[in-house]
């Protein structure tokens, strides 16, 4: 019985060695991804960040939204195009967040004093700051602030979180699946139907060729006119309606209407049509 009794002894005195080691090598595991340097390649350059960064500052509304699907509240970001300084639908997710100046106008003072580990930006509003932004903290730019794919992208990776990257991506193709799958139920023959995306303004009107919600649009299966289409092919997508004759742009099936002023002069046209 003794022998029995100092064999399981011995036995769980090696486990707890054992268990003691793989717990040092786990903690010694995440103490090295903390450290870990990790290249991103950007619009921008190259830029090296070192660990996971923490303290975030976001220069455009987009990289705001990712941030906090990702999990992480920005310390510092720009101010919002209406509804200021936070748009209603996040503004509970920043209420920590300070503003740092306009997305086209960001406050570099303001963000230096944040102590970001991390400034995510963009070429087509930055350009000109981005060496000034590099020597506050690491920073990372995309091309422009309308592709959310790109943008979800680039975080997932700068931020250590590749893996909810993807996932959020993957849900985003899977309701634009089940959008196509019921679009052409409901259409049949008639799918895919032309959609264009209009914004009346205070002094003009433009139309979303391109961006945010043109982008949307194509990947869920609407199609542009044809004039409209050699637009965008041809780089454009923001198109100022500067005359009746460029009206027919906007020619579609289906008009997706944003206004962004409710005094802007051709809303009128809308509550005619």
């Amino acid at each position: 019985m003794n022998k029995v009794i100092k064999m399981l002894v011995v036995t769980l005195a090696f486990l707890l060695v054992l268990a003691g080691c793989s717990g040092n090598s786990n903690k010694q595991s995440s103490d090295n991804k903390d450290k870990e340097t990790t290249s991103i390649k950007h619009a921008m350059g190259t830029t090296e960040i070192k660990g996971k960064p923490k303290r975030v500052v976001t220069l455009y509304q987009g990289a705001t939204d990712v941030a906090v699907s990702l999990g992480v509240k920005p310390v510092g970001a720009v101010e919002s195009w209406t509804q200021k300084p936070k748009f209603e639908y996040i503004k509970n997710d920043l209420k920590d967040t300070k503003i740092v100046g306009q997305e086209p106008a960001p406050n570099l003072e303001e963000i230096s004093k944040l102590k970001p580990d991390l400034i995510v930006a963009s070429k087509v509003r930055n350009e000109k700051v981005y060496d000034q932004l590099s020597k506050i903290a690491p920073t990372v730019s995309t091309d422009t602030v309308f592709k959310f794919k790109d943008t979800t992208k680039l975080m997932g990776k700068a931020l250590g979180k590749e893996k909810e990257a993807e996932d959020l991506l993957k849900k985003y193709d899977d309701k634009v699946a089940a959008f196509q799958k019921d679009a052409k139920a409901k259409y049949k023959d008639a799918w895919p139907l032309k959609a264009s995306v209009v914004n009346f303004r205070a002094d003009h009107t433009r139309i979303y060729a391109g961006g945010y919600a043109g982008e949307i649009l194509n990947d869920l299966g609407f199609k542009r006119n044809k004039d409209l289409q050699k637009q965008v092919d041809n780089g454009k997508d923001i198109i100022q309606l500067t005359s009746k004759e460029s009206i027919p742009l906007m020619n579609a099936d289906h008009i997706f209407v944003v206004k962004s002023d409710p005094n802007a002069k051709d809303a009128a046209l809308v509550k005619k049509d």
